[in-house]
């Protein structure tokens, strides 16, 4: 897909018209009922909203990699002069219906709010992003920083710097001060600081199945299983590091290493016969801990 950012008026530039052509053969498959001109439309709305600085489509779509009933995911750059009640009418009148617009944290620290939201039969999702959070980010991502936190819906946790992988692989529907541009271009391509950090924290890996040999002993199933599932879900992430492609979910993570553009040494298959036959025993438990440290890794950055 194209990873420039740009506003995409036909004819502005290469970049643009890159993702023009993006959103024709992407968005089209949306349906008849929602469809490219539809979305520009919603777009066109939602930027009006006074304190929504971009809007852009992100998630599967955005990257192509959508199943037919994929949501529709709208980003929604906004300051903190964001006027929500504002935002909860123009919603509404693509609902039909009121609107409950979720308000900073009330989905979880990493969340800046946001509304789901049925649109022409269509799930669409409205997911608000601070724009100072994303700038800081988009930073910490050059820098090679990175930090996973708790929140909701996401097991390993959130991954601060997705953030920057947002920005990175959506396609800008309305950016008219160039916001997403430039941050997109601050991250393009994947910052090898960032990449090294990845890779460096691989440390991880033995020593959290060095703990999961302790539970093993005591036939604890479930800790052995989150040891491992960690271990995979961290060593996958390398693996995208390794590879220069962003990671924005964990939905998919280990599966697409699979698809990833470099020789992975079949890493998904293994980490999916690993991890669906941990077993119950001592015995098995450990045997399965061996099959989880045995699972491909990327090499780590010289020093």
């Amino acid at each position: 897909m194209p990873r420039c950012g740009s506003s995409p008026e036909p004819g502005s530039n290469s970049c643009a018209a890159g993702r023009t052509e993006y959103l024709e053969v992407h968005v089209s498959t949306i349906g008849v009922v929602l469809d490219e001109d539809r979305l520009r439309s919603m777009a066109d709305e939602l930027s009006r909203v006074p304190g929504v600085q971009a809007v852009a489509l992100g998630g599967s779509r955005a990257r192509g990699t959508h199943r037919p009933d994929s949501d529709i995911d709208l980003g929604l750059y906004v300051d903190a002069d964001l006027d929500r009640p504002g935002l909860a009418r123009v919603a509404s009148g693509w609902t039909g219906e009121a609107v409950e617009l979720a308000e900073r944290g009330g989905w979880g620290p990493w969340v800046d709010g946001g509304a789901w939201l049925i649109v022409d039969g269509v799930p669409v999702d409205l997911i608000l992003r601070d724009i100072a959070r994303v700038e800081e980010q988009c930073a910490r991502a050059s820098r090679g920083e990175f930090a996973f936190h708790t929140q909701p819906g996401h097991p390993l946790g959130f991954l601060d710097v997705a953030y920057a992988g947002e920005v990175a692989t959506s396609v800008p529907l309305r950016d008219p001060d160039g916001i997403l541009v430039g941050l997109a271009r601050s991250v393009t391509p994947y910052p090898e600081a960032l990449r090294d950090a990845f890779l460096a924290n691989l440390w991880q890996v033995d020593f959290l199945l060095n703990a999961a040999m302790k539970g093993a002993k005591s036939a604890d199933a479930a800790y052995v299983s989150l040891c491992g599932t960690t271990t995979t879900m961290l060593t996958a992430h390398a693996w995208h590091a390794a590879a220069g492609q962003w990671v924005t979910n964990e939905k998919g993570l280990v599966p697409n290493v699979a698809r990833l553009p470099i020789g992975t040494a079949g890493f998904s298959a293994a980490a999916a016969a690993a991890l669906g036959n941990l077993g119950t025993t001592p015995e098995e438990l450990l045997a399965s801990i061996t099959r989880m440290r045995e699972l491909p890794r990327p090499a780590a950055p010289s020093s």
